[in-house]
């Protein structure tokens, strides 16, 4: 026993040496490099009360909203705006900013510094799988190589397949005698259009959800979409849970990844064994892909990692927009004439192209300001791969360097950034599309990621959401929101993206 006891004390004896001489190799780096303190959000030593943190404001449908609170503490215990301050999670020490510097060094300037890191892959390799989203170093230059190439302008531009699914989802908001709709979840109706066409555009074959919600009359997702909302809330639960991440796991998450693998698993199979003269005549994302790998675990993991892009990231944009525009009838209306004399009306329409939404500058104007406002995925993080510093946060007044760790996170919340009134102005909180008549924004609004892996879909995302705007509102002249929609607090549904808690229920008005 004395043997055990003596190995023990030893090794607790090496572990403190050990971590001591860690203390100071760091102390000696940041004293190096005229790095500054950092301030510490207040918290137990092991962090579970921020955890706790923010698990109530996701309950409460505002998990974005937890960083500015945390920004706002800080800067009141610090006495100036503090933007860039170190807190501590499950044991981990993480440091969070909404500084553009800072975020520009992490995502571009230091790139090879930085890495998305085990615990991205751990919270959702279980349902992505290894693809562009969740790869690092070299199996994600290859995964950029292989997807790139499919979305060029050639690709994106495509409307007639976006028409047909606008249309189905036409039907589902029918007018009565006096042109008015019956009050719509149109929130429902986007994420079905946009898994009706992202799925048309990557396996062949659209799922076709807004058919069966015609045939139905079934107000509810089609399965695979439930899935695959269900696959996301587990993924960002693990992803909260930081090293934990396990615990989250159980039999309905493992049913629901077997349910998604198993539905796109059917198309891959028929991707890689079909004859070369049934293909297509159309473009198909996954056949383009399989004349680059033959990987069938690598081909599902890729489209699914698209396909939440695609579909909920431009679902979510609609979702936003339009809850926005429900509550600014003027700014509906000055966009609305804007559209019909660029493209026409609804049943005479001028030829709607790539060129013309990109260039349609009213259009452009109201998608950046809802991006702005409800940025599709307020907040990421790095792990720091080497030890390194950012740019600014340190010392007394916040302009020395910040020393980070290897293996540390840094976290940036873009929905801060793009929020901060000394980056926009005292009305930052307010949708203002005029602002962006004369802006050119820098690395203080970044809606789609920045550096080299800024998002290689974001002009598929913001085309097929501009084409979806201007056919909405060619048809309807008028948008009132109902109940929530119109009034009251905003509620923030965040899993993988963002997309508003409640219904985005509206009555909308056809126009002549």
């Amino acid at each position: 026993m004395s043997v055990v006891l003596t190995i023990t004390a030893v090794a607790a004896i090496l572990y403190v040496l050990w971590t001591l001489l860690l203390r100071w190799q760091h102390a000696q780096n940041a004293r190096r490099w005229n790095c500054g303190s950092i301030p510490h959000y207040p918290g137990d030593w092991l962090g579970t009360n921020t955890l706790k943190e923010a698990l109530r404001y996701d309950k409460d449908r505002n998990l974005p909203y937890l960083s500015r609170h945390r920004i706002e503490k800080m800067s009141a215990s610090q006495n100036r705006y503090t933007t860039t301050f170190q807190f501590r999670q499950l044991g981990q020490d993480i440091i969070l900013t909404c500084e553009p510097k800072n975020v520009q060094a992490v995502l571009a300037h230091q790139f090879k510094d930085f890495e998305l890191g085990t615990p991205r892959r751990n919270a959702f390799h279980s349902l992505l799988g290894n693809g562009i989203f969740t790869a690092d170093g070299e199996y994600w230059t290859r995964s950029r190589g292989l997807l790139r190439p499919q979305f060029t302008r050639d690709q994106i531009s495509d409307l007639d397949l976006e028409e047909r699914h606008v249309q189905q989802a036409m039907r589902l908001m029918p007018v009565d005698a006096t042109g008015w709709t019956e009050p719509t979840d149109i929130q429902t109706i986007f994420f079905r259009l946009t898994l009706d066409s992202a799925t048309e555009f990557l396996f062949g074959e659209s799922v076709e959800s807004q058919a069966a919600a015609l045939r139905s009359g079934s107000k509810t997702q089609d399965d695979f979409a439930t899935q695959f909302d269900r696959g996301q809330w587990y993924a960002a639960q693990r992803a909260r849970f930081e090293k934990i991440y396990w615990i989250v796991n159980n039999k309905e998450s493992r049913e629901v990844e077997n349910y998604v693998h198993a539905y796109v698993d059917r198309f891959v199979d028929a991707a890689l064994n079909m004859d070369a003269e049934k293909k297509p005549s159309h473009y198909v994302f996954l056949h383009a892909l399989v004349e680059m790998t033959r990987d069938p675990v690598e081909l599902r993991s890729q489209l699914l990692n698209i396909l939440l892009a695609g579909r909920d990231t431009t679902a979510s944009l609609l979702s936003w927009c339009v809850l926005l525009l429900a509550r600014h009838p003027e700014q509906y209306a000055r966009l609305r004439a804007a559209v019909v004399e660029e493209f026409g009306s609804y049943a005479s329409p001028k030829e709607i192209t790539f060129a013309g939404l990109k260039g349609c500058k009213p259009l452009q104007n109201v998608l950046n300001e809802t991006l702005r406002l409800y940025s599709i995925v307020p907040g990421n993080r790095r792990i720091a791969v080497k030890n390194t510093t950012i740019p600014t946060g340190g010392g007394p007044n916040g302009t020395d360097p910040v020393y980070v760790k290897k293996g540390q996170a840094v976290f940036y919340s873009t929905f801060v950034m793009h929020r901060r009134p000394d980056l926009w102005g005292a009305d930052a909180d307010e949708f203002r599309p005029e602002r962006w008549e004369s802006r050119k924004p820098g690395w203080e609004y970044l809606p789609f990621n920045g550096g080299p892996r800024i998002c290689i879909g974001q002009q598929f995302a913001l085309t097929e959401a501009g084409y979806v705007m201007v056919r909405l509102l060619q048809r309807f002249d008028k948008l009132e929101g109902v109940g929530k929609t119109a009034e009251g607090e905003i509620a923030m549904a965040v899993s993988l993206t963002n997309a508003p808690g409640d219904n985005v229920t509206v009555r909308l008005h056809e126009g002549n």
